[in-house]
């Protein structure tokens, strides 16, 4: 495997080493002369220099293979596994070196034989025995510390495992407790939402029962909303021809010419008066069914639910009516809209949304008048000098004012329903008695 020392040839000449290294060191407390018999000594010390001499020998041995093999084998194991015992091999081969150095000392010291040299090359024999320890000694204490370092590093890995695992736990209790409050919270709307729809449905019916039974101060407020809903429909017509550069004065005098406006603006007047004609043509005075109209809040969804019922008939042809196909093309750049409706279906675009809700209410006044055989809708000619019986000026006027008036526009048409009058509302302009 790389970056492993394989037990080869030189890796077993090292544990050679070893073993002659501790045979040595026994050698270390033993003088080479002393007052001991010298033959005993001599005999002591050849035995001590064959010892060196056989460790000498696997030095030697090992020398060149180390340098090829344990070496870089040694310094790649540390590169990869982040080993740091490379300067302890280099050590270890620089004091083998000096050893092997001073083994040839002490031979040379025997031949001829010099006691000085002896003593001086075993002493340097066994400095370089001291330092061979030393290495030993910082080689063990640096594979402890690494141990011991490894060793903390696992024990803080485990330590923020276990905490890593109760963090875990506690959101997983504190999910497990939002999807509960989630459930609760989804049966509470649930509950409310169905409590919501129920109230929605009693106020509609009861809206429809109140409207049911109209009477004749109920009325009112349809002929207000009546007047209000062509006054809202005549905005957004006048704008849009303004936008599509129609001469709004030329249209205002082809709907009624010279007539006679106070004020500029009071031309809006003639717009509105042409919308109420066109609805209250064919005014009928059958009766009609008005519950379809009323079981809903927006008439829109009347068209929807029955697209061709009395009341989807009546905004169809009251549309077209009104609506010129010149002015829808300069509109909308097309007739796409006129011809969804002659088509049988309703568009729900806003211009048209306004539109139904005006003739909603035309639609249940027309109902109402029918409920009575008596009732009767009656119209103001222009030209007529106003007279407030059956009249209702749309600018107001005094008292001092009554009386010089006439009719140039009759914005919206009178009724007489059971005993109560409507008056008609209607524009005007000072009467001229010189003509």
């Amino acid at each position: 495997m790389e970056g492993v020392i394989k037990p080869t040839k030189s890796s077993s000449n090292i544990s050679e080493i070893v073993s002659k290294f501790a045979k040595v060191c026994k050698f270390r407390s033993i003088g080479v002369f002393s007052s001991e018999n010298p033959n005993h000594l001599q005999l002591q010390n050849h035995k001590f220099c064959n010892d060196v001499k056989e460790l000498v020998d696997v030095v030697g041995n090992v020398d060149s293979d180390c340098a090829k093999v344990v070496v870089p084998d040694a310094i790649e194991v540390c590169s990869k596994g982040n080993w740091s015992g490379h300067d302890e091999i280099s050590k270890l081969f620089d004091v083998m070196s000096e050893l092997k150095l001073a083994y040839v000392q002490l031979q040379e010291a025997h031949i001829p034989y010099d006691p000085d040299k002896i003593r001086t090359a075993d002493e340097l024999v066994l400095s370089n025995l001291d330092k061979l320890c030393k290495v030993r000694r910082a080689f063990k204490e640096k594979q402890f510390q690494k141990s011991n370092s490894l060793s903390a590093c696992l024990n803080v890995l485990r330590a923020e495992i276990k905490a890593q695992e109760r963090l875990l736990e506690r959101l997983k209790a504190q999910a497990k407790k939002k999807d509960v409050e989630i459930s609760y919270l989804k049966r509470e709307f649930q509950d409310l939402d169905g409590k919501n729809k129920l109230l929605v449905e009693e106020i509609k019916r009861r809206e429809r029962e109140a409207i049911k039974r109209l009477n004749l101060s109920s009325v009112d407020n349809v002929v207000k909303e009546v007047s209000k809903g062509i006054h809202d429909f005549a905005k957004p017509l006048i704008a849009l021809m303004k936008a599509s550069g129609w001469d709004l004065d030329e249209a205002a005098n082809s709907i009624q010419d010279s007539v006679v406006y106070s004020v500029r603006s009071h031309k809006k007047y003639a717009f509105e008066a042409y919308i109420s004609r066109r609805m209250f043509y064919g005014f009928s005075m059958k009766s009609q069914n008005a519950d379809d109209v009323l079981k809903f809040n927006d008439p829109v969804d009347v068209l929807t639910e029955d697209p061709n019922g009395n009341f989807a008939e009546f905004c169809r042809t009251k549309y077209l009516l009104i609506v010129h196909p010149r002015i829808e093309a300069s509109f909308f750049g097309n007739l796409d809209q006129r011809n969804f409706v002659s088509s049988g279906k309703h568009p729900i675009t806003p211009f048209y949304q306004l539109f139904v809700k005006m003739a909603r209410w035309v639609w249940l006044l027309q109902g109402i008048a029918a409920s009575d055989p008596e009732s009767e809708m009656f119209a103001v000619n222009r030209g007529t000098e106003f007279s407030d019986d059956y009249m209702e000026s749309i600018e107001g006027l005094s008292d001092e004012q009554r009386g010089r008036y006439k009719v140039e526009l009759m914005i919206m048409p009178g009724f007489r329903i059971g005993d109560k009058l409507f008056k008609s509302r209607v524009y005007l302009s000072k009467l001229d008695y010189a003509s």
